[in-house]
């Protein structure tokens, strides 16, 4: 998923530590995503004062919305650099092709992750099939030494742990005594949890990993959150940070409706880095690499020139074809201030 947000110039990657057990609630704000014809989603990371939780550095939050009055995802091929690309729907279909060849169906309930490492680019775009697009982006940055992987792509449909008129899908890393097998490049958690209050209040309690941070997006109504000893309500739409030293949650559904719920988790990065567009890197010369790598690849106006004869590389693989008959996305400039990296 390609952002079209090119606001902040300097984008921090952590702040400092917070006492353990604390919340901090991270309200969306809404952002154009993709190209002339953009879909609005809900922003929460990057934000100002917290960029990243673990290596998580950011999350989209979309629907439902009506495909025939939005038109719904239409994103065509834009590049990524850095980072991996997690994606999770609650409603709806998303198609998926990449330059390293692969072809998805993005569905509710099965994880689908892109690793870009040292460069890919793809396009989404919704199913004829759907009528209600509902879902999240998520991306984590790469650490130094895998962030120039090969590119590549898994799809996983994690298993239900269920409990009590509540149900779990852990999609990374491990939580609840279900481990995905997935592979992530730093510690990492992603789950959706599922509160069915329709018969009435509904708490789920789940041990948390301290040597992690934590966020909590709610998707819709309103749940309260007790962090070891401290409770704070979280409302449809905002991301509740939960600091490092963390042991144990418990969400509490209200009754009369269902509750859903991601929980992302990570060890600190701990690594300075710079984000702009679509790309993750650690300088604002690397970033304007990669931005000039890909103006080249399309062979737009303002790209570097090339010497004479020479033909343009392909660091980013073959443009993904024009199946909806748009064409790849050009990046937007860089801001008149420079990039600095954050830690």
């Amino acid at each position: 998923m390609s952002t079209s947000e090119t606001r902040p110039a300097e984008r921090s990657c952590g702040t400092e530590p917070a006492p353990p057990g604390q919340v901090e609630i991270i309200e969306p704000r809404e952002v154009p995503l993709g190209g002339p014809r953009a879909m609005t989603v809900r922003r929460t990371l990057p934000a100002r004062g917290r960029t990243m939780i673990g290596a998580w550095c950011f999350l989209d939050h979309y629907g439902p919305d009506d495909v025939a009055a939005t038109g719904g995802m239409r994103v065509p091929p834009h590049p990524h650099t850095g980072l991996q690309t997690v994606s999770w729907l609650f409603t709806g279909e998303v198609e998926h092709r990449d330059s390293a060849g692969h072809h998805a169906v993005v569905r509710p309930g099965e994880l689908n992750l892109m690793t870009a490492g040292r460069g890919i680019n793809h396009s989404e775009y919704s199913t004829p099939e759907t009528t209600v697009l509902h879902g999240a982006q998520l991306w984590t940055a790469l650490p130094e030494a895998s962030r120039f992987t090969d590119p590549g792509f898994e799809s996983y449909a994690p298993a239900p742990v269920r409990g009590p008129r509540w149900e779990l899908r852990v999609f990374l890393g491990s939580l609840a005594g279900s481990t995905s097998p997935v592979r992530t490049h730093s510690p990492l958690l992603g789950a959706e949890l599922v509160l069915d209050g329709r018969d009435g209040e509904v708490t789920v309690e789940l041990d948390l990993d301290p040597g992690h941070e934590h966020g909590v997006l709610l998707d819709d109504g309103q749940v309260e959150l007790a962090v070891d000893a401290r409770r704070r309500p979280l409302a449809g739409g905002q991301l509740a940070h939960l600091a490092l030293g963390a042991r144990r949650l418990a969400v509490t559904a209200p009754a009369g409706r269902r509750s859903v719920l991601l929980l992302l988790g990570g060890e600190p990065l701990g690594e300075r880095i710079t984000m702009f567009w679509n790309f993750v890197g650690r300088s604002h010369e690397e970033i304007e690499r990669f931005r000039d790598a890909w103006q080249q690849q399309l062979g737009a106006a303002d790209a570097p020139a090339r010497p004479d004869g020479e033909h343009p590389a392909e660091p980013y693989g073959p443009v993904v074809p024009r199946t909806h008959g748009e064409a790849a996305l050009p990046a937007p400039r860089l801001p008149g201030v420079r990039l600095k990296p954050r830690a």
